[in-house]
């Protein structure tokens, strides 16, 4: 209708001089003829119609026509990268995204060598220190908040202490969080069991305790909430902080849990890594029992461990748990009888571990299979379960995309699948995965190269242990 949606200017003009010059371009346009250029006494129009848009390059008349119709093009083609429609509304949602791809086309008033690949890569500004850096900081921030639990458990300690009037509470600390490499393939185990002695036991009334003086952790100011609220209010996604117990992984992987007097968790997490024919890289599997006793009644617990695992997984007791118990009556007690198990806080008692190259032990396979057809490529993909009495949940399966090339043509799936764009992955998701539903495939095509595809990377969850160790 005349009016510019996005204007970008590469050389000094005025702001009347190119309205100037817009305000000309739809009385000098005629659609009568076939050509695609207009030209006055000083400056040459060279456009391009695109649905009910157009895409106009000013120029002077000395520059090279053909070199003209060639940027003309590039900018077209950048337009459809970043706006769904070609509508007036959905450009100006998206206009700086386009003016900084523009940038890349011309500078200074010249054209620059590159095509839409390169401009795609320029604009994302991908930085690999960047990613160093925002790594080392988020090591320093995982060791603060180590710290300061740390800090927070001896002051909660010191109060107990003094609570008791001198008597002395066991040091038992939790056993650190062993730290698992998140090789191509990565998995969590998690099994919460419940048993107690009495059945419904009433927990023990908290004591009453004066205005604490003790330093606040976690404790927001009012600016920061009303903030938070205003942002949320305009439609904004927020990430809630980390810093608090109950992370946003632990809410989705845990149900709500019917919480008694005694309380355990059994946890695990596996990380492995194949090669692309086949082939187990590397096996390393973390698990751990954690106890919590709501109730001083039952603070000289024993617990009695199944271990019925045929795989050879080294087992770890806790320094303060008696080991001869455990070995020979495969109970977990306390070493020095009159102590009691600390009471309202996570205990790690057992700790196991499984390092292994053995490809029998992996518990779903995968078999990528990609086979290229003139500029195209066909993709086969499936998944088989090998560990027939596991049931997971929430299988992702990521197949990273070759960028540039568009969404892939996706002919038969087992399941759902998910196309992101902006990050150039296939996910394909799998609400469940066990004996009746064993295995499943996935076709697909698109233009690239079989080693564009890897490496593929699974993640999911299961409500079962993979090692046969119950309490």
């Amino acid at each position: 209708a005349g009016k510019a949606i996005v204007s970008r200017q590469f050389v000094e003009m005025t702001r009347t001089r190119i309205e100037g010059l817009l305000a000309a371009f739809p009385k000098l346009m005629n659609t009568g003829k076939q050509h695609t250029f207009v030209e006055t006494e000083s400056v040459r129009y060279v456009y391009q119609p695109m649905e009910k848009l157009y895409m106009v390059l000013i120029t002077t008349k000395n520059s090279n026509i053909l070199e003209d119709l060639e940027t003309l093009r590039l900018f077209s083609r950048v337009i459809p990268e970043y706006c769904r429609a070609l509508e007036e509304n959905e450009i100006s949602e998206h206009c700086f995204d386009l003016i900084f791809a523009f940038d890349e086309i011309v500078a200074l008033g010249y054209r620059e060598n590159v095509n839409l690949a390169q401009i795609r890569t320029f604009t994302e500004m991908d930085s690999h220190e960047e990613k160093v850096f925002r790594a080392v900081r988020e090591t320093q921030e995982r060791e603060a908040k180590a710290e300061m639990r740390r800090k927070a458990k001896e002051l909660q300690q010191a109060r107990r202490d003094a609570e008791r009037q001198g008597k002395k509470a066991p040091g038992f600390g939790g056993f650190g969080s062993s730290a698992v490499s998140g090789g191509t393939t990565a998995a969590m185990i998690t099994e919460t069991i419940i048993e107690t002695e009495k059945a419904k036991v009433a927990p023990a009334p908290a004591r009453p305790s004066g205005p604490s003086k003790a330093l606040k952790l976690g404790a927001k100011g009012k600016e920061v909430d009303n903030f938070v609220d205003k942002l949320k209010s305009e439609g904004e996604n927020i990430m809630t902080s980390v810093g608090k117990r109950s992370t946003e992984a632990a809410k989705v992987l845990a149900p709500p849990v019917n919480m008694e007097s005694v309380h355990m968790k059994i946890e695990e997490k596996i990380s492995l890594s194949c090669g692309r024919d086949g082939g187990l890289q590397n096996m390393e599997l973390h698990g751990m029992i954690t106890l919590h006793i709501s109730d001083e009644k039952f603070a000289r617990i024993r617990l009695h461990v199944e271990n019925e695992d045929k795989r050879g997984v080294q087992l770890q007791t806790h320094p303060n748990v008696d080991k001869k118990l455990f070995t020979s009556e495969s109970q977990i007690g306390l070493k020095n009888p009159e102590k009691p198990f600390p009471i309202n806080s996570d205990v790690g008692v057992l700790k196991w571990r499984l390092q292994t190259t053995e490809e029998s032990f992996i518990p779903l396979t995968i078999n990528c299979w990609p086979s290229e057809s003139g500029n195209s490529c066909d993709v086969n993909i499936e998944y088989e379960l090998q560990e027939e009495s596991l049931e997971l949940n929430d299988v992702v399966i990521t197949i990273p995309l070759p960028s540039g090339v568009g969404a892939p043509v996706i002919g038969e799936i087992d399941g759902e699948y998910r196309h992101d764009s902006r990050r150039n992955l296939l996910e394909w998701c799998l609400p469940v995965i066990d004996a009746k539903n064993k295995s499943g495939s996935l076709e697909f095509s698109i233009a690239g190269q079989p080693n564009d595809f890897f490496p593929v990377q699974v993640s999911f969850v299961s409500k079962k242990n993979y090692c046969n160790i119950q309490v």
